[in-house]
């Protein structure tokens, strides 16, 4: 394939008196050149689909280790699909290259996409140091007729109120350059599919042409529609409504489960048949949410809100809740056998989703603390994660947790590999010399032991 190497001319497309056919072609050609600021989980992908579709693409990133890598074509997300084929071929033909010298690439770039994680603060506020970080380094090289995209999860406002006046500051002035929310709606595990159009693109510009020219160019990116909204805010908005229904969703199901013993029944059965009804669609309990998204989004969204928002809040507070469900069924659990404190505890799965190697915010983090604080042993168990986040647990291979004595042991996240545990290695000789078993959480609904002499609580089914 043949490299579209911008050519020495390259072109602005805000404001541009071209006709959008033109405007298209300029972008495929590579001569409205591109800078994607942020080579993570989602900012890599998004990257290589815009090399796809423009042929020239730079990849900024503050790490120089990442960006050496990614010059070399390795990719650092190896459970991503597709992207280290996508990444050595672009690498090869000169339509993805990568850099630490952000300035640089904001001065030949065209188009900017800032792709930074945003997150919160000990006081649950949102942080945007990153996100005001990289805007600084756009403004150093945006010139008449640019465009910014700012993918990144931001409370509504923040492209009119925080982005647009660093990107004015000194001698640029608004409508000089386009400047527009897109926020992506990517899952890990399915990148690069998610972006070239699992769903609709959403855009929403600060003016009608930032809007006009977002709408433009990921109308060239994504194979779905795009849904052009009125405003950066209400793309904002969204994207965070998104994952509040979610995070709401949940924090019901959540809450039902708490109450199996309550009802007497199996949760799990009962959701699974009012989920036949068309209209209820309520989605599965477990031991916690974790991850990038749902544990932020709620603060994002009441960021600056006086009201109360109750529903909101509640189901962040029910979801932030259930590792101590978990811990004190555990510690109800072992209260035949002794105490918690002195027991060793067994913690299945850190990463906050089963296949997924990344732990922010995930529930094991606050399990392995809670039962610390109990003066319980912990030994952390995860086969996909290189190391474990800061946590008061001994990490475990999975290949030798069976040689360890354990009291009992919690499943917080279902990766496949657990299912192949020797569950039955955990039992011990009874006082008469029958099998005794251990106390098993399982938080996902994902282990069968009942071949087992284990003494089992299913989230949302109860004891076994």
């Amino acid at each position: 394939m043949t490299t579209n190497a911008p050519s020495t001319e390259t072109v602005g497309l805000y404001g541009a008196d071209a006709s959008p056919d033109e405007q298209r072609a300029a972008l495929r050609e590579g001569r409205a050149p591109v800078a994607v600021y942020g080579m993570g989980k989602i900012g890599l992908p998004l990257a290589l689909v815009y090399g796809e579709t423009s042929g020239a693409v730079t990849g900024v990133d503050v790490d120089p280790e990442r960006v050496a890598a990614l010059a070399d074509g390795n990719n650092p997300f190896e459970h991503e699909p597709g992207v280290s084929g996508l990444l050595s071929e672009l690498v090869a033909d000169g339509r993805f290259t990568s850099t630490t010298d952000g300035e640089a690439a904001a001065a030949t770039a065209r188009v900017h996409v800032i792709v930074v994680p945003t997150v919160i603060d000990g006081d649950d506020d949102p942080d945007l140091g990153a996100l005001e970080a990289v805007t600084e380094t756009v403004r150093s090289g945006l010139d008449p007729g640019d465009a910014v995209f700012v993918e990144s999860t931001v409370p509504p406002g923040t492209c009119a109120e925080v982005i647009q006046p660093i990107l004015t500051a000194g001698d640029r002035e608004p409508g000089e350059f386009g400047l527009a929310h897109t926020p992506e709606r990517t899952a890990s595990g399915r990148a690069l599919r998610d972006i070239r159009g699992s769903y609709p693109k959403v855009v929403g510009g600060v003016d009608a042409e930032s809007g006009r020219v977002a709408a433009l160019v990921y109308d060239e990116v994504s194979d779905n529609e795009v849904v052009r909204t009125d405003s950066a805010r209400t793309a904002a908005c969204v994207k965070l409504f998104e994952g509040v229904y979610r995070d709401v969703n949940i924090a019901l199901a959540n809450e039902l489960a708490t109450l199996t013993d309550a009802f007497d029944v199996d949760v799990i059965e009962a959701i699974e048949a009012a989920n036949t009804q068309p209209y209820c669609d309520i989605l599965t309990p477990g031991a916690g949410v974790g991850g990038h998204c749902i544990p932020y989004y709620p603060y994002f969204l009441l960021d600056g809100v006086a009201d109360p928002a109750p529903l909101i809040r509640t189901a962040r507070s029910v979801n932030e809740l259930m590792p101590g469900f978990v811990v004190e069924t555990l510690v109800d659990g072992l209260a035949t056998d002794g105490p918690v404190e002195g027991a060793t505890v067994a913690l299945f799965g850190v990463a906050y989703r089963a296949g997924v190697p990344e732990a922010r915010a995930s529930p094991a983090i606050d399990v392995a603390h809670r039962l610390d604080r109990l003066g319980a042993t912990v030994l952390a168990v995860d086969p996909i994660l290189d190391e474990l986040p800061e946590m008061p647990a001994e990490r475990v291979d999975i290949d030798e947790i069976t040689e360890r004595d354990v009291d009992a042991a919690a499943l917080v996240t279902a990766h496949e590999e657990f299912g192949h545990v020797d569950w039955r290695a955990f039992e011990r000789e009874g006082p008469e010399g029958g099998r005794r078993g251990i106390t098993v959480v399982d938080g996902r609904q994902a282990l069968d032991l009942s071949e087992t002499a284990h003494s089992v609580y299913t989230v949302g089914r109860g004891w076994r």
